[in-house]
């Protein structure tokens, strides 16, 4: 008990410098025990300063000041540091017998890591420099049309704007454009931080980041890649006509400067990285698009309250058999926007001390999004509580894709037939309605998927050395117009680094994950649905009110991290395969509508 304090004490005043005091008793040998006790200090050692770091950014971005700020970084600083120095200790245990439970809570503690820093000081510092001014220069980027008068600036925000609300193909070109303008100066730094992160990478046994970042899929790295492709093999016929549609739909607003065939013009999709294309529905919707209500003005009219949406989205959840959420949820979460301070307004879902402590962070607004998203965050506050009693290192979802796909499955139960059954709407409209919603959808969660697989392609490459410094522009270019049939309105050369304009980037943060959301989310939604015995088409069940539904996603939420994700998925999908055949049977009334549409007309690039 007293090295744990001593340890856990070290941690917190400065990892970088000091170490815990160690004796032949004391020390973590390279046996089963030892390699028990390491594994107990790091768990415990983990929840103090998970616990220390959940807390200051919580006020941090529900009280923002610079003194908050400060001590969020120094508190998420010492998290990292000490992850990082016990993934590295791991090592010693690497070629012993160990019982599965233990070698896995090793093993992924081995993999914990975005960013492995060099063991040698002076390389690590520079690394860890490197990524702190990488993710600066994103957060601080503007684009100024006139340098000379600082009020013209715009950031991402600003951009984003502009690009959701123009029709004007100069305004969205010189917009475009002027953002990507930020990235340039990171080119250098990215190549020595590509350098600096493999050598760290190789020290913890990885060829390289990428395949450390592909070793967390309890998979050989190179058969994920593979996997991956295997998934977009599904869906992109799918995608390839809603490129077309959509293609004929540009080029009869904008004429010649979208082809009849060929690649999109990246600027002219309602989004800065023509990841989303759910702004420019207006340009494409299909008569009759109206679905017969509109949430919004219900939930303004009925006057709505941001705790009553909440507790809308809580019943949802204790109908299908989860207990209702800890009176300090709604003691500590923050539902609106304060008056006497700035915040961060981003939802999120937050599990404070790993156990009962959970809470959501929004402004919320009486909209139809809003009222979604609650779903979307509570799903994670669910997730949380139903593994908090496995070991601290188990405490996550089966991969970093499924937290992310749980919250987005409810959403997707969030149908016109719920919207009825808990009073908001009379009754729900027929099927005459769904194309307009389901191409809407389709804009969203069809329209991301090669963004989302195309991101960690070219970075794999980059860290692997496929890529050179001196092709960075040009491959990222290439896979863009392979993936996404996609291209900039013209030439971008290797003075430009565009992959940089995208925060994730510089940001140094997996993409994957959001892929294999978007995939896993139908999926999870199909075998519900079906556990439900819902009649309806895929697209219009909901899994309110579903015990047997509950049961099912309690079953594979509380494995956690505990088992490798084709256990989680096989309980709740019978199968240890991801498919992504649900998203055929989701969008299958779309599929047809579109190939009506598109008669005749070119389809790819």
């Amino acid at each position: 008990m007293k090295t744990h304090l001593a340890t856990a004490l070290c941690l917190l005043l400065s990892l970088s410098a000091c170490t815990a005091p160690t004796s032949g008793n004391d020390a973590a040998v390279a046996t089963g025990a030892g390699a028990q006790k390491f594994m107990d200090n790091v768990n415990e050692t983990l929840l103090k300063l998970g616990i220390e770091g959940s807390q200051a950014g919580w006020v941090s971005e529900t009280h923002i000041t610079d003194d908050t700020s400060a001590l969020n970084a120094r508190a998420n600083q010492r998290l990292i540091d000490a992850t990082a120095r016990f993934s590295k200790e791991s090592v010693k245990f690497d070629k012993l017998d160990l019982a599965p439970d233990l070698r896995r809570e090793l093993n992924l503690l081995k993999v914990s890591l975005v960013m492995a820093t060099p063991s040698d000081p002076k390389g690590g510092e520079e690394l860890t420099k490197i990524a702190a001014n990488l993710d600066a220069a994103y957060g601080k980027g503007k684009w100024c049309p006139d340098p000379k008068k600082p009020e013209t600036c715009l950031d991402i925000n600003k951009i984003t704007d502009i690009m959701r609300e123009s029709r004007d193909p100069k305004k969205l070109r010189e917009v475009w454009e002027g953002w990507h303008t930020i990235s340039p100066p990171m080119r250098k730094d990215y190549v020595r931080f590509v350098e600096l992160s493999n050598k760290g990478a190789k020290e913890l046994g990885f060829a390289d980041t990428g395949a450390m970042w592909r070793a967390k899929y309890d998979m050989p790295p190179d058969e994920f890649t593979k996997e991956l492709d295997r998934l977009w093999g599904q869906v992109r016929p799918l995608y390839l006509k809603l490129h077309a549609y959509v293609r004929m739909k540009l080029h009869e607003k904008y004429g010649d400067i979208v082809p009849v065939s060929g690649p999109l013009p990246a600027h002219l999709l309602g989004n800065i990285w023509a990841q989303d294309w759910t702004n420019i529905y207006p340009l494409v919707a299909p008569a009759n698009a109206d679905p017969g209500y509109n949430l919004t003005d219900i939930l303004n009219r009925r006057r709505m309250a941001p705790v009553e949406m909440v507790k809308a989205g809580e019943r949802f959840y204790t109908s299908i058999g989860f207990a209702p959420l800890p009176q300090t949820f709604w003691e500590r979460s923050m539902f609106v926007k304060p008056r006497d301070r700035e915040v961060v307004c981003h939802a999120s879902a937050w599990d404070i001390d790993s156990v009962e402590d959970v809470r959501i962070k929004m402004c919320i607004q009486p909209t139809d999004e809003d009222f979604k998203t609650i779903h979307h965050e509570l799903g994670h506050n669910f997730y949380q509580r139903a593994y908090k009693d496995l070991p601290v290192i188990f405490r996550d979802s089966a991969n970093d894709g499924f937290h992310e796909a749980i919250g987005d499955t409810i959403a997707l139960s969030v149908t016109p037939e719920y919207l009825a059954k808990i009073g908001l709407i009379d009754k729900a409209p027929d099927a005459s309605r769904d194309i307009g919603l389901l191409l809407d959808k389709a804009l969203e969660k069809i329209a991301f998927l090669p963004f989302g697989l195309l991101i960690d392609q070219w970075r794999w490459k980059v860290f692997s050395g496929e890529i050179k410094p001196e092709d960075y522009n040009k491959s990222w270019w290439d896979l863009r117009l392979k993936y996404q049939g996609v291209a900039p309105i013209a030439a971008r050369g290797e003075e430009f680094f565009d992959p940089g304009a995208k925060y994730h980037v510089p940001g140094n943060v997996p993409y994957t994950r959001y892929f294999l959301a978007f995939i896993l989310q139908f999926q999870f939604h199909r075998a519900l649905s079906q556990a439900a015995n819902c009649a309806l088409p895929i697209h219009r069940c909901s899994i309110y009110e579903s015990a047997e539904a509950g049961k099912k996603l309690n079953a594979m939420l509380s494995m956690g991290l505990s088992r490798p994700w084709p256990e989680a998925l096989e309980k709740i999908a019978g199968t240890r395969q991801m498919d992504a055949t649900a998203i055929l049977d989701y969008f299958k009334p779309l599929d047809a509508w579109l190939d009506e549409q598109i008669k005749g007309k070119p389809v790819g690039w």
